[in-house]
């Protein structure tokens, strides 16, 4: 069986909203909705975790009632980091599963269907996956004495989410204590030495922060209903 760990433990700070960005309006829906509503286009079957602060799970509840929301979602309580929230998610599904889940930001409301397509199609032989996008801008980087230097950026890559994992690879890897640089999914595999296998992604493949990704949202939300 397939799952999907939806992570959505923000506090909304950068956004300088009261309530948390992935409950912001996007198109008249939650950005929260707008983003399981796209792996529930891709898999009726998908199993779909949840994981929100438990002082939000409520109004989450509330929302869906609002919305008339029926996408049946496993819930589960967030961690202090993204990696805790990530591991009592897996805590979460039966200990028996073998197969593969995907990782995705719940504030990540347009992955395309070909993008988590492709994820779990590659994921059953790589075991461990990755959408990214190719660098359009200049890269600087900061050396130590305060100068700077421009890099290639064609060996450089942005990371997306869904990533995408064999369940008992993702789960041997989440028993590995806590570190600061474990910044993603892929970044806690490979420090047990896994390759991380590279597949495109989708531009509009945004994460939502800022009240400009919020307006930038709407606009490619407009285009993809269109």
């Amino acid at each position: 069986m397939d799952y999907a760990i939806i992570v959505a433990g923000g506090k909304g700070l950068r956004m300088g909203a009261d309530v948390p960005k992935q409950f912001l309006p996007l198109g008249g829906l939650p950005v929260l909705m707008r983003t399981i509503e796209c792996f529930r286009q891709y898999s009726s079957a998908l199993q779909l975790v949840l994981v929100l602060p438990a002082e939000q799970q409520m109004y989450w509840q509330q929302l869906c009632c609002e919305h008339r929301f029926e996408v049946p979602c496993q819930l589960v309580e967030g961690g202090p980091t993204r990696f805790h929230s990530v591991k009592n998610a897996l805590a979460a599904i039966p200990p028996s599963e073998t197969g593969f889940v995907a990782v995705h930001d719940g504030v990540r409301p347009f992955p395309s269907l070909q993008v988590i397509r492709r994820c779990f199609d590659v994921v059953r032989e790589a075991k461990a996956v990755v959408p990214v996008t190719e660098v359009v801008e200049t890269l600087r980087r900061i050396e130590a004495d305060g100068t700077s230097t421009t890099v290639p950026r064609e060996f450089y890559r942005s990371v997306q989410t869904p990533q995408t994992f064999h369940l008992p690879l993702l789960r041997r890897a989440y028993e590995q204590l806590y570190r600061p640089s474990f910044t993603d999914d892929a970044s806690v595999v490979e420090s047990l030495g896994h390759r991380i296998t590279l597949v495109e992604g989708n531009r509009e493949n945004i994460k939502i922060t800022t009240p400009l990704d919020l307006k930038v949202g709407e606009e490619i939300l407009k285009e993809l209903t269109r």
